[in-house]
Parts: C-alpha cells; sequence; structure tokens
C-alpha cells in the first residue's frame, strides 16, 4: 500500500475490538488505510495479519511524521486523544475521528443515543427489545456488544447505540433521532482531568439531535439545547406535560406519563428506585422514537436485568445477595445502595473496593449511614474507602472475595441483603467485573 499523503489515506489508531471493526470497515469501502498501536502485541493483531495480511500495521511509540500521512485518524476508545503525538498530528492539520462519528456518516436509520455514568447497558438493552417487540429491524450495540461499525446494514430500521465518554471523544456529529445522558457522577478521573471534562465529554452525544431525554434529578444530565428540540423527561417525582415519572395512588406507586398511570412498579422484576428511574428513561426514548406503548410496558414486565447489574444471585438463611459488580465508580454504587437499601425490611452489608480510579468515596459516607450494617473491604483501595466512610458503619477489611462474602454472611440478619457494588474497578484483583460477578456468586452458593 502507498503510504504517500493523500485526502484518501486513513490510520486507524488502536487495535482493539474497536479498531478491528474500523479495519473492516474501511476494507469493504475499499480505503486505504494502515494500523498503529502504542502496545507491542495489541489484541487483535495476530487477527489482522491473518485476515488482512497487505494492511501495514506499526506497533510501539507513535510516530507523528507517519500519522501525519494521513487526511484522518480513526482513534479507538482505549487511547485519549490527549495524547501528545496525536495531538500533534491534529496540530498539523490531521483530522482526529472515531468509529462512531464514522458510523453516524453511514447509517440511514434513526439512532437513540444513550449515555451516562451509570446504567448504560440496562437502558439500551432495555430500548433494544422494545423495538424488537415492537417489530422493529433493531440493531443494539456500540460500547455494549458488537461494535458501531459491525451494526451497519441498511435494512436496519432503528439503531440502539450505548455510548461511552471515551468514544464521544472523537465523535464531531452524532445526529441522533434521540439522546440522553442519563446521569453524570465522577468516573475515568484517571483519564480526564476533572469532572467538566468527563462532562463535555459526555455531553458531545447531543451534537446534531433532534430529540432529548433528560434526568430531571440530576441537573449534569440537562444538555444545552436550542429552543426547536424536543424535550421529553423522566424522574422519580410526579411527572407533567412530556414528562415521564411516579404517581401514588391508594398507596401504590405507578409508573406514569403526564398524569396517567402506566404501571405499577411492584410489577418491574428490576429491584429498587434506580431501576425504576431507568425503566422511565427507557420508556421516554421508546416514546420519542414512537414505540407503542403497550408493548414497552408488556416487555418491562418481562425483564429481568442484566447480569452483574444489582444482579439477585440467592438467598441463604433469610438474607438476599445481590451482585452489583458492574458498579465501577462511585455514582453506579450509590444508586445501587440507595435503591435496593430503600427497597428491603432489613439493612445492608456492602461489599465493596477494588481500583478507585482516582475518585472521590466521600459521597458515599451518607447513604452508607443510613442503609448499611457494616461495609466489607478488600482491595487496591480498601484504605481509602475506610478513609472516606469514617464511622458511618462498622468496617470490616478482608483479603479475599471468599473472605468478603463470609465475614458479609456473619455479619447480615434475616431480612437484610448483601450487596456486591464495589464502587471501582476490578483489574487489581480480577480479570474484569464479569469476573469478580461470577466468583461472588460462587462464593455465594458455597455458603452453609
Amino acid at each position: 500500500m502507498s503510504l504517500i499523503a493523500s485526502d484518501h489515506f486513513r490510520i486507524v489508531v488502536g487495535l482493539g475490538k474497536s479498531g478491528m471493526s474500523l479495519v473492516r470497515f474501511l476494507a469493504r469501502q475499499g480505503l486505504p488505510f494502515a494500523v498503529v498501536d502504542t502496545r507491542a502485541n495489541p489484541p487483535e493483531l495476530a487477527t489482522l495479519r491473518e485476515q488482512f495480511p497487505q494492511v501495514e500495521v506499526r506497533c510501539g511509540e507513535l510516530d507523528v511524521e507517519f500519522l501525519c500521512r494521513a487526511r484522518e485518524l480513526l482513534v479507538s476508545p482505549g487511547l485519549a486523544i490527549a495524547t501528545p503525538a496525536l495531538q500533534a498530528a491534529a496540530a498539523r492539520g490531521v483530522k482526529l475521528s472515531g468509529d462512531i462519528d464514522l458510523f453516524a456518516r453511514y447509517a440511514k436509520a434513526p439512532i437513540v443515543a444513550i449515555t451516562g455514568s451509570n446504567a448504560k447497558s440496562t437502558v439500551t438493552t432495555l430500548v433494544g427489545e422494545m423495538a424488537a417487540a415492537a417489530g422493529k429491524k433493531v440493531a443494539v450495540g456500540g460500547n455494549l456488544g458488537t461494535p458501531a461499525l459491525d451494526l451497519l446494514d441498511d435494512a436496519v430500521e432503528l439503531y440502539v447505540m450505548e455510548l461511552s465518554s471515551f468514544q464521544l471523544e472523537t465523535t464531531d456529529q452524532l445526529n441522533a433521532e434521540v439522546a440522553t445522558c442519563l446521569n453524570i457522577s465522577e468516573d475515568h478521573m484517571d483519564r480526564y482531568a476533572d469532572l467538566q471534562q468527563y462532562h463535555l465529554a459526555k455531553h458531545r452525544i447531543f451534537r446534531g439531535v433532534r430529540q432529548v431525554v433528560v434526568n430531571r434529578d440530576d441537573a449534569l444530565s440537562r444538555p444545552l439545547i436550542a429552543d426547536q428540540v424536543v424535550c421529553w423527561e423522566f424522574g422519580l417525582g410526579k411527572p407533567d406535560f412530556k414528562r415521564f415519572g411516579l404517581l401514588d395512588e391508594q398507596g401504590e406507586k405507578y409508573l406514569a406519563l403526564r398524569f396517567d398511570t402506566l404501571l405499577p412498579a411492584r410489577e418491574l422484576k428490576i429491584r429498587g428506585a434506580h431501576n425504576q428511574a431507568n425503566a422511565l428513561a427507557a420508556l421516554a426514548l421508546g416514546h420519542a422514537v414512537g414505540l407503542p406503548m403497550d408493548v414497552m410496558l408488556a416487555t418491562l414486565r418481562q425483564f429481568a436485568g442484566l447480569a452483574h447489574r444489582c444482579q439477585w444471585v440467592g438467598e441463604r438463611a433469610g438474607v438476599s445477595y445481590y451482585d452489583d459488580s458492574k458498579a465501577t465508580n462511585v455514582g453506579a454504587a450509590l444508586a445501587a445502595i440507595e435503591g435496593l437499601g430503600a427497597d428491603i425490611a432489613g439493612k445492608l452489608v456492602l461489599i465493596a473496593g477494588g481500583d478507585g480510579k482516582g475518585a472521590d468515596f466521600s459521597p458515599l459516607k451518607l447513604s452508607v449511614g443510613k442503609f448499611c450494617r457494616a461495609v466489607v473491604l478488600l482491595g487496591r483501595d480498601a484504605e481509602r474507602l475506610a478513609a472516606a466512610l469514617g464511622d458511618a458503619a462498622p468496617l470490616i477489611r478482608v483479603t479475599s472475595l471468599d473472605e468478603a462474602v463470609q465475614r458479609a454472611a456473619e455479619q447480615a440478619e434475616a431480612g437484610d441483603a448483601v450487596l456486591l457494588s464495589p464502587a471501582c474497578a476490578s483489574l487489581d484483583m480480577f480479570k474484569n467485573f464479569e469476573e469478580r460477578g461470577r466468583l461472588f456468586a460462587q462464593a455465594v452458593e458455597a455458603l452453609q
């Protein structure tokens, strides 16, 4: 392949899952490209060499001169665009893009776009299942499951996309039919200078949007949009015009739109106030793209939740055990503690800790004090968590997940729940959050 600078030549930066989807897409389009990766042996290198042996790939330190031969760098989400070599190329006129930007240019069907610090996967999956139940040819993916570019198909009638802040960094114009930022709380502070920078990345999802869905319980979720953009709202208070919320009628709590009740909250299989908010968000997004309300409500009645997201895994001696291993940041753990804590008869015994990614744990203290009988701490940042929680609840240090489950079981009383909601990433002790969740379930199964 000729590497002279041209208006058509692109370089894929990063050879992981999304990088490989970029390779497949560019090859299908017949566009000239090369691949670079900062790692000596990136995850998809063998696949690339087997399937596309003609493509040049360079591994190791990024070469700015080489990058500047391209008109566009297609940067994988794992690499921050703040990387000096990328910034040097951008300063010399090279465009920085990503797979989502490319997807938006080629997608012919409307896009439902979902981001947020927490609950993205649950809401994305729900909307996808609602659309499928309504008979739509729907494609679901992005940050969840299938990479965006692998979903492109002229037969698709609706795209439902989960998008991370990393993906949105390189997204200029998504042009979604409807977009939402479900919530904002500190996450990835090891990548962003501050919460504002993270917030700005998330809000790129609204560029070119036609309708928005706003969480009225989280001011940071509200975008600055033009008056002509249709705005729907959801929240846990009483609804109003163009608003989804909760209504109390004769002591029963209902999901509602405006002043019309839709579904008793007790009929949801997913537990806790945070999951009621997720259900309302999905209804708002589906309503915005014209999905029938009766079909969406039927889907909600059947939806049992996603693995490792406040998932019930068993009961022992009158104590329920919940796997919320996906709670890799403070906001997610807070949602689980408050949502589940308010929904059970007893108290929580919380298992937390891991790699905190530089986050501030202090927002947990008040809710831990209100809902937790005890907190079992493990992992790299256990002592940082302990310092933040102070005397909010009795603290127990352990060195393994098996020990954490055993000690939590000793603390819990009938009517309580043991909740694994770490507020931290898993990579200090586990391969990923899924492994952490599986091992938690195994430890619960092994309890006598």
